[in-house]
């Protein structure tokens, strides 16, 4: 799980940063409120792949989405963009936790059949 979530973040990092980037063409927004709350969530995201799977990482995840989505607000793309990750953050979540089993189903299944002998040449 740890990896498919961790490349979803990377890829919201990235995708944050142009954000922040269009935002700025706001005349409305100051760039120190632009970089403030991009930057914050740029960190939680490079930050979060390193708490994933520790209690409460899957939790912050979705908030990040939701906080993707409601960007949406000032740079309407990010509805569409926030949409899309919050899918991949989905998948990333459901199907790295069926990797996880299967991973730790084949290891115990390895132990109970102990280690493999060596042929005889």
């Amino acid at each position: 799980m740890r990896t498919l979530c961790a490349s979803t973040l990377i890829g919201e990092f990235f995708v944050i940063g142009f954000a922040g980037l269009v935002a700025m063409k706001d005349p409305g927004l100051s760039t120190a409120t632009v970089w403030t709350v991009s930057g914050v969530a740029m960190l939680l995201s490079v930050l979060l792949c390193g708490m994933i799977t520790r209690p409460g990482g899957v939790q912050l995840g979705w908030a990040l989405q939701i906080g993707l989505i409601a960007s949406g607000f000032v740079v309407p793309t990010m509805f569409f963009l926030g949409a899309v990750f919050a899918g991949l953050w989905w998948a990333s979540v459901h199907y790295g936790r069926k990797v996880d089993e299967a991973k730790a189903r084949w290891a115990e299944q390895q132990a109970e059949e102990g280690p493999a002998e060596p042929d005889a040449a």
